[in-house]
């Protein structure tokens, strides 16, 4: 993956680099000897010159050259032995070398710059010592000419550290730019994925957050668009019993008072049901609440409490439960006990008189499972995938019910972390489960 991290870091390693280097380069031109007698037009390569012409022509000629030199740049030269005794006169005048030593002396400025290099010969093997005199006005215009290069080098590296620095950015920006017009598209609901689609593509942490992003706007979309629904379902489902309810109200005006004693007990039945109905979409609404710290759950509990009830219910079914021991788990009860409540309310509802209903808890794969498992007819596995769905009811149902029970099961489970499984037992009846993963970490 190519980090942004990385990338980063090479910029500014590389702008370090260049700045460093320039900053020699530059220290270096600024009146070092070195670098002047080497790249000073009068002085780089005279030494040698000057060695292969003393060698092979003469001290004359040797003269001559430095002569030569002298009238073009208006430096000084001078040239001793290996002992220290001048080879050739040069061209610095006896009064110019007391006029040098009288100013060394006093400790005082002196009008030229003084330069030394040694030259050793290729062919003799003699080492020549050569003293240069250069005037200031000649060393300033020279430097100006010099500092040239240098400047040019600077500009060069800022014109690449500029266009480095541009590509980082806009490597950064675009990519921010582009999320956050997704995000203001999300906050208008109009948010489309295959906006991010380029960015996520990126394989470094930009390209990760781009994928996050989609992921979450996908996740949001599904949320608006299952609360829309919800609440279309909603006002779907208290329209019917508001309009039954109007309609006895109108009857019971005109009814005589024999008629509005059989209307009452209508009247009744419907309040009955719609507040029903109220209870069970305030129950699911209250398994999107936050629930707070999970704590250890007791099933044998839970599941003798889920018997009570149903005796009361339904005294003429029989329930067996079955809780494995030594279970360690975390989690709500209150959510899990809705949850297993309303999944053995759908069992009753649907088995038959003297029937025999069976709740159990084990552990498989580290996931614990709580099924409830019924004899009523089952589900045609065409629907088994939308029964979890709020205000589904399979085609012919007939029983009782608003189709949100197996809806907050769902939820309960999602809520630890798991999932709610249906089928159809093959030994007849119903069996609804939920997969609930044992690690802490997995809930919430």
């Amino acid at each position: 993956m190519r980090s942004l991290f990385w990338r980063i870091l090479a910029t500014f390693w590389l702008a370090i680099t260049l700045v460093a280097v320039l900053a020699m380069l530059l220290g270096r031109a600024l009146n070092q000897d070195a670098w002047i007698i080497g790249r000073h037009p009068a002085i780089k390569g005279l030494a040698a010159d000057w060695v292969q012409t003393y060698e092979q022509r003469g001290s004359s000629a040797a003269q001559r050259l430095l002569e030569q030199q002298k009238h073009r740049f208006h430096i000084d030269t001078q040239v001793l032995s290996e002992n220290g005794h001048p080879v050739i006169p040069g061209t610095f005048p006896p009064r110019a070398a007391a006029f040098e030593a009288r100013k060394q002396y006093r400790e005082e400025q002196l009008p030229w710059r003084r330069l030394t290099t040694e030259y050793t010969s290729p062919s003799s093997g003699e080492t020549y010592l050569f003293i240069y005199r250069i005037p200031h006005p000649e060393l300033n215009d020279w430097h100006r000419d010099s500092l040239l290069w240098p400047l040019s080098a600077i500009g060069i590296a800022l014109i690449v550290l500029t266009g480095f620095s541009l590509l980082l950015t806009l490597s950064i920006t675009r990519p921010l730019d582009r999320l956050r017009g997704a995000v203001h598209d999300l906050g208008q609901t109009s948010y489309q994925q295959t906006s991010l689609a380029r960015l996520a593509r990126r394989r470094d942490e930009l390209g990760l957050l781009a994928n996050d992003f989609n992921r979450m706007g996908a996740r949001l979309q599904k949320l608006i668009g299952s609360q829309r629904q919800l609440l279309r379902d909603v006002s779907h489902e208290l329209r019917s019993p508001l309009a039954r309810l109007r309609i006895a109200l109108a009857l019971a005006e005109r009814a005589t008072p024999e008629e509005r004693q059989s209307i009452w007990p209508r009247l009744g039945k419907e309040c009955d049901r719609l507040e029903t109905l109220i209870a069970e979409i305030l129950e699911l609404a209250r398994m999107d609440a936050e629930p707070g710290t999970p704590t250890p759950v007791d099933l044998e509990e839970i599941f003798f409490q889920l018997q009570e009830n149903a005796r009361i219910t339904a005294p003429g079914v029989q329930i067996m439960s079955q809780v494995q021991p030594d279970i360690d788990f975390l989690g709500w009860p209150d959510i899990l006990e809705r949850a297993l409540d309303n999944l053995l309310r759908n069992a009753l509802r649907f088995s038959p008189a003297q029937a025999e209903i069976r709740l159990s808890a084990q552990v498989e794969s580290g996931q614990l499972i709580l099924s409830v498992q019924d004899q009523g007819p089952g589900v045609d596995p065409a629907y088994l995938p939308h029964l979890s769905e709020p205000f589904y009811r399979a085609p012919g149902q007939t029983a009782a019910g608003h189709g949100l029970g197996l809806a907050i099961a769902q939820r309960a489970a999602e809520r630890h972390g798991g999932k709610l499984a249906l089928a159809n037992h093959p030994e007849g009846g119903f069996i609804a489960s939920l997969h609930l993963p044992l690690a802490n970490e997995d809930k919430g």
